[in-house]
């Protein structure tokens, strides 16, 4: 109406303005400069285009001063709709193709097709007001009326569809991306990795993939997924090959190596609508071809495989392992340098060496954010004793045991019961620990704040001068990475903690189970039993362990107290005389008081 009563000014005016108010409407759930730059000039170019058309085919002046019949204006109103129709739903199109890298004219065809008819519609009407209401007729005006409400609100129930089906999608989504962090978490639990390591990945894996100038959404969004679910086909793998505190054998890295193809396997029974199997089978091949599971180098390997594989391994240097500490950031991109051109993608290094810093300071910022916790960190949280999520505690009479391990932990109870000195409280549960174990030494390491460190206070068994006062720094060797992470290992080499001492030990230990001491959240210390049999640990043992462990961690605190307090006290608390610690100074004091005359 604008343009056939004022002209072309007139009317790109009237939308440029339409534009606005409508833009920073949608700017306050979604501010974004571009949007709203491009909600302003698209219709406005549309608008003008179309207008132009129009007064070139009628060959007239804007009709506010000067009638004119509906036949002299049908044929170039018709041009005229079409004109603005196209122009304005293909930019349209063509700016949701730049975003989601999608076919405009797939787009069009969907989302705009159907819109033609509100253009036609409001073009008629506008046709009929300008032609005949040259002076106002509120009849004319009433019969219009139910006309313009029909097409407003046609446009607006169409609209909530729209924002209806695009919510459901996002809900899907969710859904989906959520489903698919679960069952990373339920994979990535059996190799004793918690949910800040796939997270990370994850992170890493897209920023460095936008860095290296991957645009494609549906590239983006396989390698989001790729990095939650490459190790998919680890449960195909035995946990003693993924937790082994060691070197693996070349047979057990043999069946390390086939859950790449075992997880492409799993993962094609699904139908993602981004390429995700490529990624996961293929993200341990080497640039060189040396790599599994097919051997195909260079360009071949997906980019989201190669992009995959660098920010995997930096993040497994720079995080524990039951096998060694983790590394420092210098030393981990050091030997990823030291790979680049063999194993890993040069571009992909170098672009990842230069980004790192700033990519690793935005995800702390991105951790430090997020408030509220996802349901994958949920699971995590509950799996780690040390987190803040109430657990419940087992009890023997929840524990699937035979009658005898039973009553050997009640009678274990029992025995604790008064004040004992460390050695007094060891040598009680290492005793009822041999009658269910298969055990020559437990080694009760107790957590020294002051030096962060891990000291063993009192062995049980076969080593005892060997092993006393043996200090372990938190977070290192085997049972300092327990302590650190507060997760029972077993089966592993013992030599991680002992190193060259373990020659001096007789029998030899060969395999060790070591499950951490908390109390209320507090680290008490590390009980590590050590067995002369390879693997010699079964899955009960494990829980006997980690239930004496939940069970005596207040009694081995307790006495660890009671020896302090005994040594800081002349007197012995239970008896009464000088303990025999205070007897040499006793003596001391006396012998000065008998120089000075005293005594």
């Amino acid at each position: 109406m604008a343009v056939l009563l004022f002209g072309t000014a007139a009317g790109t005016l009237t939308v440029a303005l339409d534009s606005l108010v409508i833009s920073f409407w949608l700017a306050r759930r979604r501010p974004d400069p571009l949007r709203v730059l491009f909600n302003l000039s698209a219709p406005a170019l549309s608008i003008w285009l179309g207008a132009n058309a129009f007064f070139s085919i009628a060959g007239m002046r804007p009709l506010v001063d000067e009638g004119s019949q509906l036949g002299e204006i049908a044929l170039p109103l018709l041009v005229f709709t079409v004109v603005y129709f196209l122009t304005n739903s293909g930019l349209t199109a063509l700016a949701i193709f730049f975003e989601k890298s999608d076919s405009p004219f797939r787009i069009w065809h969907k989302h705009f097709r159907w819109l033609s008819l509100n253009y036609f519609g409001g073009a008629s009407l506008a046709a009929l007001i300008v032609v005949y209401t040259r002076d106002i007729d509120l009849v004319f005006v009433g019969i219009m009326t139910p006309l313009l409400l029909v097409l407003y609100f046609t446009f607006r129930t169409s609209m909530a569809r729209v924002e209806d089906a695009n919510r459901h999608l996002a809900e899907l989504n969710s859904l989906h991306l959520s489903t698919i962090e679960t069952l990373a978490m339920a994979i990535n639990a059996k190799d004793q990795v918690t949910h800040g390591h796939v997270r990370r990945v994850q992170f890493y894996a897209t920023e460095l993939a936008r860095a290296m100038g991957v645009r494609d959404k549906k590239e983006i969004r396989a390698i989001e997924e790729a990095s939650l679910l490459h190790d998919m086909g680890k449960l195909a793998v035995p946990e003693y090959i993924l937790n082994k505190p060691g070197p693996l054998t070349p047979a057990e890295f043999e069946k390390m190596k086939r859950h790449t193809s075992i997880g492409a396997e799993i993962l094609s029974a699904i139908e993602f609508p981004y390429p995700v199997v490529p990624i996961v089978r293929h993200h341990h091949e080497s640039w060189d071809g040396t790599g599994y599971p097919d051997g195909v180098k260079g360009e071949a390997i997906p980019i989201g495989a190669r992009i995959l594989s660098v920010v995997d391994c930096f993040d497994a240097l720079t995080s524990d392992r039951p096998y060694r500490p983790r590394m420092p950031d210098d030393r981990a991109m050091q030997i990823i340098a030291d790979r680049s051109g063999t194993m890993y993608d040069p571009e992909v290094v170098t672009t990842f060496t230069r980004i790192r810093p700033t990519i690793a300071l935005a995800e702390h910022a991105r951790v430090a954010a997020r408030l509220d916790r996802s349901v994958l960190a949920e699971i995590t949280a509950a799996a780690l004793p040390g987190s803040d999520v109430p657990a419940t505690r087992s009890t023997p009479a929840d524990i699937a045991a035979t009658t005898d391990e039973m009553l050997t932990v009640y009678e274990l109870a029992r025995s604790l019961g008064g004040r004992l000195s460390l050695s007094d409280a060891g040598d009680i549960i290492a005793k009822h620990l041999r009658r269910m174990l298969p055990i020559s030494v437990a080694v009760f390491y107790i957590y020294d704040d002051e030096t962060d460190t891990l000291v063993a206070r009192h062995v049980a068994g076969d080593g005892q001068s060997h092993l006393s006062g043996l200090r372990i720094k938190l977070g290192e060797r085997l049972t300092g990475w327990v302590g650190a992470n507060r997760r029972t290992i077993a089966n592993s080499d013992p030599i991680l903690d002992f190193g060259e001492a373990i020659q001096s030990l007789n029998p030899t230990p060969r395999s060790c189970l070591s499950t951490p001491l908390v109390d209320h959240l507090s680290l008490v210390g590390v009980l590590s039993l050590y067995s002369p049999t390879k693997d010699a640990f079964t899955e009960d043992h494990t829980r006997i362990a980690e239930t004496v462990a939940r069970q005596v961690s207040q009694t081995v605190l307790e006495a660890r107290q009671f020896e302090m307090d005994r040594a800081s006290s002349p007197k012995d608390p239970m008896t009464g005389p000088p303990t025999v610690e205070h007897l040499p100074r006793l003596f001391a004091v006396s012998t000065a008081c008998r120089s000075a005359g005293r005594f």
